[in-house]
């Protein structure tokens, strides 16, 4: 890998509760993304299904990690000749609730998952009434040309221990796919956390979010000084930007935070 970077791109639309129209959307946002120049391409959360408010459809809707959406992730990865990673609705363990789950995927197969630790019980919503909390593991982390790629998923951001433990698994791009709910404010904590997660831990954040009128959209990449090189507004689209480690290099040897941290992230 080059000084020039790797090539990602955010791609942001609003999922539906049709899985098969998902699809076709997601296909047209990774042919778009790679036709700019793309090796990796995000997606939001709950990519495969989703409907607001929830209901028992949810787990109707949920698939295995084997199962039919990442199987077409995996086929789009091999003819597109990219990495893609994406939320889903996974199969819940059996009380009725699913999984929120990020995958990360390129032609050969599965590259990681992760789960959602972090679940939405704020702003009068309860993410928790059809959701399952990921338990607390290793970070979840992928190479993508030397770019290592840590995965975590919306609310998530909320709560900076998360990605200082990726800072902590060496990643040097995080990845989060979003449905940041619209409210007075979210468009500011949207923007504001994102850069201060890039910020405090001198790495690159690339965020997929959902399009109005649910989400807010911007979704966006930041880089290790916490400034957006690139995004998209409201619209169905996608962004680019070329996160490289040479970058994020120059950035630690003027502000070496990490190096210089006198505390560690220790699970409750």
């Amino acid at each position: 890998m080059t000084d020039a970077g790797t090539g990602v791109a955010v791609a942001q639309f609003a999922p539906v509760a049709d899985e098969a129209a998902n699809l076709a959307q997601i296909a047209a946002l990774v042919e778009r993304a790679v036709d700019r120049g793309a090796s990796l391409v995000l997606l939001p959360e709950y990519a495969n299904w989703f409907a607001d408010p929830f209901d028992s459809r949810l787990a109707e809707h949920a698939q295995d990690l084997d199962g039919p959406f990442a199987t077409a992730l995996i086929e789009l990865a091999a003819r597109a000749d990219v990495t893609i990673v994406s939320g889903m609705v996974e199969r819940g363990t059996g009380d009725g609730r699913v999984r929120n789950t990020v995958v990360a995927v390129d032609g050969s197969g599965m590259l990681a998952s992760y789960r959602k630790m972090h679940l939405y019980d704020a702003y009068g919503q309860r993410e928790s009434d059809w959701v399952e909390p990921g338990e607390v593991t290793e970070a979840a982390t992928f190479l993508v040309n030397g770019l290592r790629c840590g995965l975590m998923t919306c609310y998530d951001l909320r709560f900076p221990e998360v990605t200082r433990t990726l800072a902590d698994a060496d990643a040097h791009l995080v990845l989060v796919p979003a449905e940041w709910v619209r409210g007075p404010l979210k468009e500011h904590h949207w923007r504001t956390l994102l850069r201060a997660r890039a910020i405090e831990n001198t790495f690159y954040v690339a965020a997929a979010d959902h399009a109005p009128p649910i989400g807010v959209g911007l979704s966006m990449i930041v880089d290790p000084t916490g400034v957006d090189i690139a995004g998209v507004g409201t619209a169905t689209d996608v962004a680019l930007a070329w996160p490289s480690r040479a970058a994020i290099d120059r950035v630690r040897e003027v502000n070496p935070a990490l190096a210089l941290r006198r505390f560690r992230v220790v699970p409750r």
